[in-house]
Parts: C-alpha cells; structure tokens; sequence
C-alpha cells in the first residue's frame, strides 16, 4: 500500500502514476462473475492500490488477486449509511475478514451523533475494529455535519481506531474536494492517513485531492483517470 504523501501543491504526477493512489471499485448491483474478475484483473494490469468490491464477491475476488500485492477492499453499512446495527456490522465484519478482505470501508450513524450518542456512536466504530482487526476506514458523511458534529465525528472515529477518515460514503453526498480533504488532514493524529471518495473522475481532480493529503482516492473511474480521459461526463461514485 502507499503510504502517507506529503501535502504539497509541488506534487507533480502524471495520469498513470496516480494508480497506486487509487482504490478500483465496482460495486454495481448486476456485476456478474465475469465483470468482477475482469475488474481484478485491471487491477493488476494498471497498478491500482486495491480492488474495492462488495463482500458478497470476495471470494471470487480474493482467489483473482492472491499473490499480485493488490489489496482487496470491502464496505459495510453503505451504499446507505446508519441502518446496520452495531451487533450486525461486527458480525459482518468478522465475515469480511475470514473471506480475505484485507481493508474495509464503513458507513457511520450519523443519526446517532446528531442526537447525541456520542458512546454509541463511537462503540459502533470500534466493534468493527476489534471484530474485522483490519484497517478500518471511516465514511464520515462531512455534508451532512455541522462544525461541532464534524468535529465531534472525527475525535470519536480515531478514538475507536480507524485507520482512515473519509470524507463520504460517494458523490451522492459530496464530490470530493481539496478543502474536505484538508479539513481531515489537519485533524488526523499520527498515523491516521485520509482516503477521498465521491465522484472522483478526471487526473486533475485526483492530482488536486492528493496535493491536499489524501492518500488513496476511493473511484471507479480508475481507467479514465490514469488514461486521463475523464471529464464531467464520466460516471464515478
């Protein structure tokens, strides 16, 4: 995995060399067998950081990319966020795990932070934690915040042990932007790195993200980004 780079506007990369950055991800609900192989596979082709897939095709994807050093991402509670409850995200998480998963994406309750439940909220987080013991990384849904709860968000996702924070779940919430992603950077405590995610589609939005210290770039529009090919048109979530 790449680690950590420094938030500089001198960064200077060209289209293909963002794919180390860059997490593929298909999480299409009528993806076949086929498709998610293929995917794996430009994974490995191109160089991407990991193939983010739903857990329901880990299996197949765990067996494509084993031995190639890509990483093999999941998500739980999303594409909506905060329905799962906290016994049933660990539970699946733990699953998550066993099928080979090495990394894992989690949706937050923010309805719970808006109400107050700090603890729960919190809990909620480091049950997948302790339950997964992989590197979690938080969507934390930053739009949907005010200051207070952004920050309050934030604190309680690292004191859970999260070892990214995200801006969004996808670009339904927000496209994903400098200043989201330094907002994060500055709050990060050591060893705590940020992931991007939310319509992410050309070279230079995700030239821009990483200036701003991001460290992985959570897309689909992988292919066109590192081809530089990209533009308002393309379909990223």
């Amino acid at each position: 995995m790449s680690e950590t780079i420094a938030a500089t506007t001198e960064l200077s990369l060209t289209p293909a060399e963002l794919a180390p950055y860059i997490q593929h991800t298909k999480i299409d609900p009528d993806a076949t067998r086929d498709e998610m192989i293929a995917h794996a596979q430009e994974a490995v082709t191109h160089g991407f950081n990991a193939a983010m897939v739903p857990a329901s095709w880990l299996p197949v994807v765990v067996a494509e990319l084993s031995g190639t050093g890509v990483e093999v991402a999941s998500a739980l509670d999303f594409p909506t966020v905060g329905v799962m409850t906290s016994a049933g995200k660990a539970a699946e998480a733990a699953e998550i795990a066993r099928l080979g998963a090495t990394q894992l994406d989690i949706g937050v309750q923010v309805g719970w932070l808006k109400s107050g439940r700090y603890d729960d909220f919190r809990e909620d987080i480091a049950g997948v934690v302790r339950a997964s013991g992989l590197p979690v990384k938080v969507m934390l849904e930053l739009p949907l915040l005010t200051d207070t709860e952004k920050e309050a968000a934030v604190e309680l996702a690292m004191e859970a042990g999260v070892a990214f924070l995200k801006n969004a779940s996808s670009g339904q919430i927000e496209t994903a932007n400098p200043a989201s992603v330094r907002y994060l950077v500055d709050r990060a405590r050591d060893g705590v790195r940020v992931k991007a995610s939310g319509s992410i589609k050309t070279y230079r939005q995700g030239l821009e993200l990483l200036r701003a210290g991001a460290s992985l770039l959570g897309t689909s529009a992988g292919l066109a980004i590192i081809t530089d090919t990209g533009d308002e048109e393309t379909v990223s979530y």
